[in-house]
């Protein structure tokens, strides 16, 4: 069954998620390759989709987090009719994201039944969390006729990153690759209990050095302060180039690097996404939820009684599925014949 040729998808608010919703978009354009995919997402989240082949055009989503302007949405809603969508796959589960596809007209919507959407979407799914555990499947399916099989494997994401995009970064932040690199991302935007301790990341940068290892802090501006702490505590170790890129030059960053390091976080899923080697850290989430979408992934998780809580901040004050995940695990975890170190 072909889809259908003009799709718009409203995606997610989290960088992560819209990373993982490039399987989404391999699935579409494999079942009709003349498919024209616009996509509505977050400002801070359109470099990203610019390097999605799959993608025509990101379209800037300008209502935040829990804005409901209803009239707002209406109107850009009918400002999108002039592009005679088919189809529109909606991905989060809010009323308010099926508005949109419905003021533009579109004549096919789908999307999972979520916060009582019927009307708004007329192609509406019910969610199967058993036969379907992981994020990346939910979406997947959504590209599926109703009822069918999803395919196995899935496409991965692959996020586009040049040789020349990241020498002519290198470049202009004065960074070497004559040492073999190791990226680290200490930040996660949900909360502080998806985040390593900032001494473990400076003691295992301390390991990774004395083997000969460069070492990156790779965020945006709000993880800045969190890796000058590492960087500080590192003994000059570190270099912070927290906040120094967009997010699709971060992803160039990564790319440049032979390993990755990272908290369960947008930027680990960039990691995966640009073919790194990653050892990703999970406490307070989930690995068979949302693990990184490779086959050269490492997952690190304790696995303790209380986890995965998904709280943003632990609710027993210990914080022990992080805190006793120790530098010298993750150091063992590295297969350093591979990186060249």
């Amino acid at each position: 069954m072909s889809t259908q040729q003009h799709i718009l998808i409203v995606g997610p608010s989290w960088v992560g998620d819209t990373v993982i919703s490039q399987s989404l978009l391999k699935l579409l354009v494999q079942q009709n390759p003349t498919a024209k995919i616009d996509y509505l997402a977050p400002p801070w989240t359109l470099p990203l989709l610019a390097r999605m082949p799959e993608v025509r055009h990101g379209i800037s989503n300008p209502f935040g987090h829990g804005a409901l302007r209803f009239g707002a949405r209406h109107a850009m809603g009918k400002t999108l009719r002039d592009q005679h969508y088919d189809h529109a796959v909606v991905l989060p589960n809010s009323w308010k994201s099926a508005l949109i596809p419905w003021s533009a007209g579109i004549a096919r919507r789908t999307g999972f039944r979520g916060e009582a959407r019927w009307g708004l979407l007329n192609d509406v799914r019910r969610l199967d969390a058993a036969a379907l555990p992981q994020m990346v499947q939910r979406f997947a399916v959504l590209a599926q006729p109703a009822g069918s099989t999803l395919p196995a494997p899935l496409p991965l994401p692959a996020l586009q990153s040049t040789t020349a995009q990241q020498q002519a970064l290198l470049a202009r932040l004065g960074l070497s690759t004559d040492k073999p690199v190791v990226a680290f991302c200490p930040g996660a935007e949900y909360g502080p209990a998806k985040r390593w301790p900032e001494a473990h990341f400076a003691a295992l940068a301390r390991l990774l050095a004395a083997r000969g290892c460069a070492v990156w802090l790779v965020g945006s501006p709000k993880d800045h302060a969190v890796a000058e702490t590492i960087a500080a505590a590192s003994a000059g170790v570190c270099i912070n180039l927290c906040g120094k890129t967009d997010i699709a030059e971060a992803a160039d960053l990564l790319a440049a690097s032979r390993l990755v390091v990272s908290n369960d976080s947008g930027l680990m899923h960039i990691a995966a996404a640009v073919g790194r080697p990653v050892i990703a850290l999970y406490g307070s989430s989930s690995p068979q939820f949302t693990p990184p979408l490779s086959i050269d992934a490492r997952i690190l998780t304790l696995g303790i009684e209380c986890s995965p809580c998904f709280q943003r901040e632990c609710p027993l004050g210990h914080f022990k599925c992080l805190k006793d995940l120790s530098p010298e695990r993750v150091f063992a975890a590295i297969d350093f014949a591979r990186i060249g170190a």
